[in-house]
């Protein structure tokens, strides 16, 4: 029962199909592993890892032995491509000019980048702290709400990922992460996800669903009391459920009406990856609190950063975050050159080019193959889902994880989530001919084993 929660979060590295993937890496692969397993710690869906690599460049890895792997993970950060030369040289004038900015000073380039962040959004109403990690910024946006409201009550979500911090992990709706880790974080509690596929209402009807999981929020409100915060993923990076626009307006109204902030976790799914530079644009509200993360450090820096609504800048009197790099000049400069690349090479028109491209041959896919149960694609994000019937809807784990490594070993990474859904994060930079490529893979990996 246990590896049905392990799946939920990514593909497992114990199973039987990733032993026989181990059996045939070669020795220079195993002795890279070997030595990574000697001298780290290991973690579930880290250890052992899958191999060694000794670069990354556009869309592309390329392990110890000089394989090629076109890269749909990049652990979601890799929005403008591993290696990019704009970004690489910026944080290269950086480290000469003004590597590290001590706390209590401040530098042009730190203003800069949170400019660029204030004005990517659609009021241009917040201010910005800057953290070391998504799951920091995930604790420092709680402490804001509260701060604001004077309660510590919040409402996240069941299946939810907000970071592996104690705090993160507490609002976190994942079993994998909270195993063996006793008491967590008071006051946090779980409400039902949006799943337009597979629901408890067995409902096709997406509106239907939004306003079940809806009322049930508003049922946990009512009784409950004391609510702070309501913290969730607009669109879940795993395994892109998408909501429609009336589930949005609709929480956006709860939360006004009892004085609840919205905060939107966008660490895995911002900068242009829903098709829109943040997700919460597709769906035309604006939360209080915006969490931001992975690809603001241009696949090269770790970054993240909260958004506040500037009304909700209250918190003078008291630390926040108070980070060693509260004012990062490197993670800057990887923030300004991200955003200035995507604006300048027209990265938005890609992905929605790419994105009507990917659905259409998935779509094509869906007429011919019936273990696809559903496809789910927002701008780059993409998901695939496959099931044993398409009546009953049983997960199809098995298929997934033959189709999985049947992609490694043919050159294409992605991950698993759920244990059944293929999940594409390509990079912004993705052409046709790379899509084509996986698609292609995913459709020999079904003729093949289903």
């Amino acid at each position: 029962m246990l590896n049905n929660h392990w799946k939920r979060e990514g593909d497992i590295n114990s199973s039987p199909l990733r032993t026989e993937w181990m059996d045939q890496l070669n020795l220079n692969s195993k002795e890279v592993i070997e030595e990574d397993e000697r001298v780290f710690v290991r973690q579930s869906m880290s250890t052992p890892c899958l191999n060694g690599v000794v670069d990354a460049q556009g869309s592309y890895l390329i392990d110890v032995n000089g394989k090629k792997y076109l890269d749909f993970h990049g652990n979601s950060s890799h929005q403008v491509g591993y290696k990019n030369p704009y970004v690489v040289d910026a944080i290269k004038r950086q480290i000469d000019e003004l590597p590290f900015i001590p706390r209590r000073f401040t530098a042009e380039i730190v203003i800069k980048a949170a400019n660029a962040l204030i004005n990517k959004t659609t009021s241009k109403d917040y201010k910005v702290l800057f953290t070391p990690s998504g799951s920091a910024a995930v604790g420092l946006a709680l402490k804001i709400a509260r701060k604001v409201t004077g309660r510590h009550k919040v409402i996240s979500l069941w299946e939810s990922f907000h970071g592996a911090g104690l705090d993160a992990i507490s609002v976190g709706g994942e079993f994998v992460f909270k195993k063996d880790m006793g008491p967590l974080m008071p006051g946090t509690l779980k409400a039902i996800p949006f799943n337009g596929y597979r629901n408890l209402l067995k409902s096709e009807s997406h509106e239907d669903v939004a306003n079940f999981c809806l009322d049930h929020i508003e049922y946990m409100i009512e009784h409950e009391g004391e609510i702070g915060a309501i913290l969730l993923e607009p669109i879940r990076a795993t395994d892109t459920h998408i909501p429609p626009k009336s589930y949005f307006k609709r929480l956006r109204e709860i939360c006004d009406r009892r004085g609840i902030l919205l905060i939107f976790d966008e660490v895995p799914t911002a900068l242009m990856r829903s098709g829109k530079f943040y997700v919460h644009q597709n769906f035309d509200i604006e939360p209080d609190l915006l969490v931001l993360g992975k690809g603001l450090g241009g696949a090269v820096i770790p970054q993240a950063a909260v958004l506040t609504r500037t009304k909700y800048d209250v918190a003078e009197e008291i630390s926040l975050g108070h980070y060693t790099h509260e004012k990062p000049a490197l993670g800057c400069a990887a923030i300004c050159s991200t955003i200035e690349y995507i604006d300048d090479y027209n990265l938005e028109e890609n992905c929605q080019i790419q994105s009507k491209y990917v659905k259409t041959k998935l779509d094509e896919l869906y007429g011919k193959y019936e273990e696809i149960g559903d496809i789910r694609v927002a701008g780059l994000l993409i998901s695939i889902e496959l099931v044993t019937s398409r009546e009953t809807k049983e997960k199809n784990d098995e298929l997934a994880e033959k189709i999985l490594y049947y992609c490694l070993n043919n050159g294409l990474s992605f991950k698993l989530s759920g244990g059944n859904c293929i999940t594409w994060h390509p990079p912004l930079i993705v052409t046709k001919n790379e899509l084509e490529f996986a698609v292609g893979l995913l459709e020999e990996g079904l003729k093949r084993f289903s």
